[in-house]
């Protein structure tokens, strides 16, 4: 069994950082003394076979899950969520703000991230079963939602650029449109898709809402996605300013690929 290193004589300067969603697991390893990311792997969950037991395995079988570290820093990702302001947050009645876009019971584990130097709160339903899991298997855990870790790395990013730029994170059977302008969210939303045009028809929607011309606003995409794919060549036939998100903007712990950067930007970036 994993236990966090109680003192400096014990410490093992690691962090296990995991992003875990409904299709799998994905693990980092990082230096924490020269904050460098020295691995990742991922774990594909069997959509025939109940998701928890499969959690359970690969705490049993995957070698990564079985060492020590000082510090196990866990990612969820859900639909279940939603933007506050810090201003019209209700601590005692965090349920109601994801009651009109989410079917939400009052037994639901709700919890809130603070986005740091935004002045946003973002409240989500928790996987509780699943953090349960991990808390009995590493004792001592720190959890925060997907979605807060992706929103508040690109406001970071957004610094000093006074256009409004569209990003769209590709993750199996859903995707997340963030739009932001110089460290303002202007919208963030999450939909789920089959098929190419599903994509296109949200993407313009959504720029038509907020006014944004498909001839002049900048979309750069992240997540599992490359040029070659049909979800990008049909955006790059209706928007004109289609790109890949460069990681080297974001890059600031690992030396691995740019794609791998593009596709586990959130575990990264967590």
């Amino acid at each position: 069994m994993l236990v966090n290193a109680a003192n400096i004589t014990e410490k093992k300067y690691r962090k296990l950082t995991l992003l875990l969603t409904e299709h799998g697991l994905e693990m980092s390893v990082t230096d924490t003394l020269n904050n460098q990311i020295l691995s990742f792997d991922v774990v594909s969950f069997d959509a025939s076979a109940p998701a928890e037991q499969q959690l359970l395995d690969a705490l049993q079988n995957h070698a990564s899950l079985r060492d020590l570290y000082d510090e196990v820093g866990v990612v969820q990702q859900n639909n279940l969520s939603t933007f506050v302001p810090d201003a019209l947050l209700d601590e005692s009645q965090l349920g109601a703000y994801l009651q009109y876009n989410n079917k939400v019971f009052a037994h639901d584990d709700f919890r809130t991230d603070t986005l740091n130097n935004y002045s946003i709160h973002h409240v989500y339903v928790a996987q509780s079963r699943w953090l349960h899991v991990l808390e009995e298997h590493f004792k001592i855990i720190s959890a925060k939602h997907a979605h807060s870790v992706l929103v508040g790395r690109l406001l970071d990013l957004s610094k000093n650029v006074d256009d409004k730029r569209m990003f769209v994170h590709m993750a199996p059977g859903h995707f997340e449109i963030i739009i932001v302008q110089n460290q303002h969210l202007l919208l963030f939303n999450s939909f789920e898709y089959k098929t190419p045009e599903d994509l296109i028809y949200y993407l313009l929607f959504t720029a038509e809402q907020l006014n944004l011309n498909p001839e002049s606003f900048r979309l750069e995409f992240l997540g599992k996605i490359s040029e070659d794919d049909a979800f990008y060549k049909i955006a790059y036939k209706y928007i004109r300013n289609v790109s890949l998100f460069d990681p080297e903007d974001a890059r600031i712990n690992n030396d691995f690929s740019a794609q791998d950067n593009r596709e586990h930007f959130i575990l990264f970036q967590s």
